[in-house]
């Protein structure tokens, strides 16, 4: 465009200013110089920025975190005194309010007392981001193209001396004395409507499996609707996830011939030797955590062999300059990367976070420390690292070192990380005493910041993005009732009773979200806001994948108080999956549970068969089945013996 042609909308025609040109009249001139020049380009282009305004501004309240709170503590600079009640509902942990002046408390909430500090603080950290991204790219564009060709051939030569190292050491097992499990078979309940239900689980476990077996074998997953496989890319090009996953609930269910189909398959089948990328974090819960369960419950040697030869596969996640371990690994190239959404190219809290139980029970089983060691510089790095007011962000930069985004959550993203602290502790024989500690600090941090009660009493646990609470709690969170009752034991002095009963609380909302829905199963994620409670309000949050959350939670708090409406809430979570979700061939998951029709999804995830079918099974059952003081629970509900600190179950062969 000649320079001309720019000129009106930088200079006013003839007679008069900017308002001269809108007001029309005088005669026409050349071109862009007269007013209905004006009317047609300069009102072209105030449209278009005004449009970039509009939609910069719905943006930012559609795709910025708790955006409505974000309105009205930033743009409009309202008190904190002025946001809903429910903001200021006193959750354990959290000081009362100063009934006196009213004056909103500051810090307790989880949100700071000046939104544009906040705000300030945010932009700060964004921006040292921004300058640290822009000084590495200014350091490489510096570089000669023969010394970046140097440093990647240097650092492929790196990974691959790393393999080789890692590798080297596992080429023989040792010998393992392999000690028999405690409790891997318990009695029949001695009640006979127990018995009837407990066999009734086990029914539907055949029907799961069976139909697996039929239509969808060696195959990932099963879709019970199409009756074909179904594989996550979660997995790369590994096959048999719904085989691994269950294969400890066969054998505590005793379907002996099941569990020997399965035990073959792994032993012809399971290749772990793909050119694929996998999810470290679902690749470890999965397939380390089902074959160990698997070794520790039949003495199998074909499981403890794939376990350790597949944790030597996953060991490259960790080389990073933190050795804070990728979410991603090409598991033949041992090239690891980010998931791109996880800001900025963070590794996620839950999936670093729950490594912890299966590597040290990978070193207890192969005589090597590696493992341990991988685990043990995660716990460093965090222990590093400065908590925003005692909180565990949920991302973390592997290169830098240093929190991302400061959003925090007890559900999904940060989960397991808090299941695994709490479990280490247990799974030590109560010896370690880092995690038992940073346990309790964080769960303090949790009540104080999080746990909110809602208007009808209801008990929840928010997330916290950037110093703003979201009222919202998903399934997942919904294990938290389970942990919170699990740890009461060894809490600080006074405390045992205030967690059973937070457990308690959790386990009551948790059974709302179920039973405030037409099918009875709760929806991926409710909220307290809005005039509702334990109610999912946006459409993409009312599906249901068969996850197991409540009723692992339903499970402990039985084991630790013998409460019978968890007994009571569980069969009716049985009922409901009968009514709603079996199918011909197998268990669907719904997408809707406020329908009064089926919408399924078509998927029987292999953590149905893993966890919720166990869990169902363990609250039919007696004590003495998988009792809790000598087993853990991986978060994918696979068993992991307690390691007694008296006990060495490795013998190395000295000759």
């Amino acid at each position: 465009m000649p320079v001309g042609g720019l000129l009106p909308l930088f200079s006013s025609p003839a007679g008069g200013g900017l308002g001269g040109g809108l007001g029309g009249g005088g005669s026409g001139g050349r071109k862009g110089s007269g007013p209905a020049a004006f009317r047609l380009t300069e009102k072209f282009v105030l449209l278009l920025v005004f449009s970039a305004f509009i939609t910069l501004c719905f943006g930012a309240i559609f795709f910025l975190p708790d955006s409505s709170k974000l309105l009205s503590g930033v743009l409009f600079h309202s008190s904190p005194a002025l946001q809903s009640a429910a903001d200021h509902k006193s959750g354990p942990g959290a000081r009362a309010e100063d009934a006196a002046d009213g004056r909103a408390r500051r810090g307790e909430e989880g949100a700071p007392g000046d939104p544009g500090a906040a705000l300030e603080d945010n932009l700060a950290r964004i921006r040292e981001n921004h300058e640290r991204a822009l000084r590495e790219a200014k350091e490489t564009l510096q570089k000669l193209p023969e010394e970046i060709q140097r440093d990647i051939l240097l650092e492929k030569e790196k990974v691959a001396q790393d393999q080789l190292r890692d590798k080297a050491v596992f080429r023989r097992l040792p010998p393992v004395d392999f000690v028999p499990p405690i409790g891997a078979v318990g009695r029949e309940p001695a009640d006979a409507a127990i018995r009837e239900k407990r066999a009734k689980i086990k029914e539907m476990m055949k029907h799961a499996w069976n139909n697996y077996k039929r239509y969808a074998w060696g195959l990932n997953e099963l879709k019970p609707i199409s009756k074909e496989g179904h594989s996550s890319s979660l997995f790369g090009s590994i096959k048999g996830a719904t085989i691994v996953d269950a294969l400890d609930t066969l054998f505590i269910m005793e379907m002996k011939d099941e569990f020997e189909e399965a035990k073959s398959w792994v032993e012809e089948n399971l290749d772990f030797n793909v050119n694929a990328e996998v999810s470290v974090f679902e690749v470890n819960i999965r397939f380390v955590g089902g074959l160990l369960s698997a070794y520790y419950l039949s003495g199998e040697e074909i499981f403890r062999k794939k376990a350790v030869e597949l944790g030597v596969k996953l060991l490259p996640a960790f080389h990073t300059p933190s050795g804070i371990p990728w979410a991603l690994l090409n598991i033949k190239s041992g090239i690891g990367r980010n998931w791109p959404w996880a800001s900025g190219g963070s590794s996620i809290l839950a999936e670093f976070g729950t490594l912890h139980l299966e590597f040290l029970h990978l070193s207890h089983l192969s005589g090597n420390p590696i493992f341990a060691e991988k685990v043990m510089n995660i716990r460093t790095v965090l222990n590093n690292l400065e908590k925003p007011q005692g909180l565990y962000p949920n991302y973390l930069n592997p290169s830098s070192g240093q929190w991302g985004q400061y959003h925090v959550s007890v559900g999904g993203l940060g989960d397991s990380f808090y299941e695994y602290l709490l479990k280490a502790w247990l799974m030590s024989d109560k010896t370690d005493l880092e995690a038992k500690k940073m346990y309790f600090d964080a769960i303090q941090a949790i009540e104080t910041h999080l746990i909110r009660k809602s208007s009808t009493g209801l008990t929840y646990i928010a997330e916290w993005k950037g110093g703003l609470l979201e009222h919202k709690m998903g399934h997942l969170t919904c294990f938290a009732g389970g942990m919170f009752a699990l740890g009461a034991d060894d809490a600080p002095t006074g405390l045992t009773q205030h967690y059973l009963q937070l457990g308690a609380e959790i386990a009551r909302t948790c059974y709302e979200s179920y039973n405030r829905t037409y099918m009875k199963l709760g929806p991926e994620a409710f909220r307290f806001d809005g005039g509702v409670e334990a109610i999912a309000t946006r459409q993409n949050e009312k599906y249901y994948i068969l996850r197991p959350e409540v009723v692992e939670t339903y499970m402990y708090m039985w084991r630790l108080t013998h409460d019978p409406k968890y007994r009571k809430w569980a069969w009716e979570a049985v009922e409901a999956l009968e009514n709603h979700c079996r199918v011909n061939g197998g268990y669907s998951g719904l997408r809707d549970v406020y329908l009064r029709h089926e919408s399924y999804d078509d998927v029987q995830q292999s953590f149905f068969l893993a966890e919720t079918l166990k869990y169902l099974y363990l609250i039919f059952s007696d004590d003495d089945l998988l009792p809790l003081e000598h087993w853990i629970f991986n978060t994918e509900a696979h068993l992991l013996p307690v390691l007694c600190a008296n006990k060495k179950e490795v013998e190395v062969n000295e000759k």
